[in-house]
């Protein structure tokens, strides 16, 4: 009573508590700080860390899978020891730690002695980062499932619509924070920075997201004294354990035939526990089996910010006013959702239910499976284009061999292969001098994040002076912008050389011996070969697989969290939410796993592959949901709470009672069919 009086008694802003308005700014903080973090993690690891496509994928869904199996054990500590209040402030600090360990990770000076641009001891990056990673999964997971529920805890009885409000605009905050995130961040990344040698700047995209949760925890910490702190009322998930664990031990005791069977096997535990318990737990485990396909949507899903992220940095985000970073394309995914969300709710549906159709949750959620299935075959269909304009490099048993002949003269070459000899035939022309270049290394791969790799052949004694090409090696240069300009000077005498690039390609510049330095004579006289293309299909073609898959998204993600919450008892919501973040975290393990027993030497082929098997898994899933029941778990828990000492026979009729007066409340949504059954497919 005396914390309900003191819950009342704070300052209310517009009939609001004050306090939710720090709760709000920090949600909106600690989002753009994950988010940010995440658009681009996959390509740190590849381009920072030097890792293969397919260990960057691995670890990034390793990292994403760990996000959502922390939850349960912060709802544990939350409910059963610390409180919310406490929980948060905890692991925010975990959180903001281990943020500050991955900016730090990212500064590639503080190992690179040499100063070639390259960390000389990649283990304390890999370190570094991995531990920053562990704590940021261990925070945001552990926090996730208290913030929401604290800032509910704000209101009063009474306050029913503000309480509503406030989550609306709490996951607004959610969507908001993911979208500035995911356009400021790779931003960030494309900047040059370094102490003694400029590369692409992580350590700002990681530092700002840093900072941000800094600021998310300060702001929550300073709103202390106006929050209502309810203390911890012990754990739900707990005792549902505990109630199958003693359901299925006392039945293993009772396994012979001399002991009656009972109606259903969470009936052995009506010994020790109470019957509503016991049929709220029955009541969960019907949707706990039906989630049991779901982790194959979530492979697909978060696929996007892996494979597809790599996938952009193969393509050309030239949007004319708008360059396009490969990570920026996540953005098309936070967009669509605040798009799609109430033109679904306020267009789509109704249609639906105009058209006389019966549109329940769970054929919107197979639907949404689809839809997903579908974007992964867009997804190959772009990979294959993306394919075609690939250059051809040797395999480990081939050599490539390029000749240009700058003196548009006859040469005879007789090329033999043998320990790396190379025996050439040149037919001299007389009275004529000629120079021959000995052969160097090419590239063997598309220059990485989209940059230009630069080559001079310079004739002329005078020095190649340029303005935006970062000398990487001996051979290659790489431009970071999508124009290389340099200047060449002698005798006072100066000339400039500009030209514009695309996406991701390869070119060597010949400066012949015989120029003569003049205003125009750079541009007219120096040769370029263009020995890898530019990028050439669009990152617009990304956008129907976005859309796609975000449209799944809304039919599934949004319609499976309303599902659950109706056909959740209202003691065990929380217990049906962590079943739901489980599958996420499953999902994404998922991804492991196939991708490393299928090995596909195609990306495309990896898409379809997965695409299938979300599809036999769709197909699972309608069977399952057609044998599913709608129910009203209220209607149930009422029935329990008018008789409390019937026996375990009056039980399981009062059960089938109740089961079947919450399946004819659902009619009236849901349709009626002539078998009485609420969710045939």
């Amino acid at each position: 009573a005396d914390n309900e009086d003191l819950k009342k008694a704070k300052k209310k802003v517009c009939g609001y508590p004050l306090s939710i308005f720090f709760i709000i700014v920090n949600e909106f903080c600690e989002r753009f700080s994950y988010y940010g973090m995440r658009a681009v993690l996959v390509l740190y690891f590849k381009y920072f860390l030097r890792w293969d496509d397919d260990l960057a994928t691995s670890i990034y869904h390793t990292f994403v899978a760990l996000c959502y199996l922390t939850p349960i054990l912060g709802a544990i500590v939350a409910d059963s020891w610390l409180g919310k209040f406490k929980t948060i402030i905890y692991l925010s600090i975990v959180y903001a730690v281990g943020q500050v360990a991955m900016a730090v990770s990212a500064i590639h000076d503080i190992t690179d002695a040499d100063r070639d641009g390259t960390p000389d001891n990649m283990t304390f990056h890999v370190a570094m980062s991995m531990t920053g990673l562990f704590l940021i999964a261990l925070g945001t997971g552990g926090i996730k499932p208290c913030v929401s529920a604290f800032g509910g805890d704000q209101f009063s009885d009474h306050q029913e619509r503000q309480r509503s409000t406030f989550f609306s605009v709490f996951y607004l905050c959610i969507n908001g924070g993911s979208l500035l995130s995911t356009i400021i961040t790779p931003l960030l990344r494309a900047q040059d920075c370094g102490i003694y040698t400029q590369q692409k700047c992580y350590a700002l995209a990681f530092g700002v997201p840093a900072a941000l949760m800094v600021v998310s925890l300060v702001v929550f910490i300073v709103g202390s004294g106006m929050y209502y702190k309810a203390k911890p009322q012990g754990n739900i998930m707990l005792d549902v354990c505990k109630c199958i664990g003693f359901s299925i031990k006392n039945r293993y005791r009772h396994r012979g035939k001399q002991f009656p069977k009972r109606a259903h096997w969470l009936d052995w535990a009506e010994e020790k526990y109470d019957k509503l318990l016991i049929a709220q737990i029955k009541m969960v485990l019907k949707v706990l089996f039906l989630y049991i396909p779901l982790p194959m949507f979530w492979t697909l899903f978060d696929q996007k910010g892996s494979r597809w992220t790599l996938q952009a940095t193969n393509m050309d985000g030239n949007f004319g006013l708008l360059i396009i970073q490969p990570d920026q394309m996540q953005t098309v995914n936070p967009i669509l959702i605040l798009t799609l969300v109430p033109i679904m709710d306020s267009v789509i549906y109704p249609l639906i239910r105009k058209c006389g159709l019966n549109f329940t949750p769970l054929k919107r959620m197979t639907v949404g499976m689809l839809l997903a299935a579908s974007a992964f075959v867009s997804a190959a269909l772009v990979q294959v284009e993306i394919d075609k304009t690939l250059p051809v490099f040797p395999s480990s048993s081939q050599s490539q061999l390029k000749l240009l002949n700058m003196a548009q003269m006859f040469l005879l070459f007789t090329v033999s292969v043998a320990s790396s000899a190379l025996t050439t035939t040149i037919l001299l022309t007389k009275g004529e001098r000629q120079t021959l270049l000995i052969p160097t290394t090419d590239l063997t791969a598309k220059p990485e994040q989209g940059n230009n790799a630069i080559r001079f052949i310079n004739g002329l004694s005078t020095e190649v002076r340029y303005k935006n090409v970062f000398k990487k090696n001996n051979l290659f240069g790489f431009c970071f912008d999508f124009r290389i300009t340099f200047n060449l000077s002698s005798g006072g005498r100066s000339c400039d050389y500009s030209r514009e690039f695309g996406y991701g390609s390869s070119f060597t510049f010949f400066i012949p011996n015989n120029l003569v330095i003049g205003p125009t004579t750079c541009q007219e006289s120096i040769t370029v070969i263009e020995d890898i293309k530019p990028n050439s299909v669009h990152m617009a073609l990304q956008i129907p697989q976005y859309f796609l898959i975000t449209a799944g998204e809304v039919m599934f993600s949004v319609t499976g969290l309303e599902f659950s919450y109706s056909q959740a008892p209202s003691n065990m919501k929380a217990v049906l939410q962590a079943g739901w973040l489980l599958t996420v975290a499953v999902g994404n393990f998922i991804v492991l796993i196939v991708a490393e027993l299928a090995k596909l030497p195609m990306q495309w082929a990896e898409y379809v592959l997965f695409a299938s098997l979300l599809v036999a898994v769709c197909i699972i899933f309608s069977i399952m949901a057609y044998f599913y029941t709608y129910i009203d778990p209220r209607e149930i828990e009422a029935q329990f709470k008018k008789s409390t000492d019937d026996d375990s026979d009056d039980e399981s009729r009062q059960y089938k009672k109740g089961l079947e007066m919450a399946s004819k409340n659902y009619k009236s949504d849901y349709g009626d069919h002539k078998d009485g059954r609420e969710t045939k497919m």
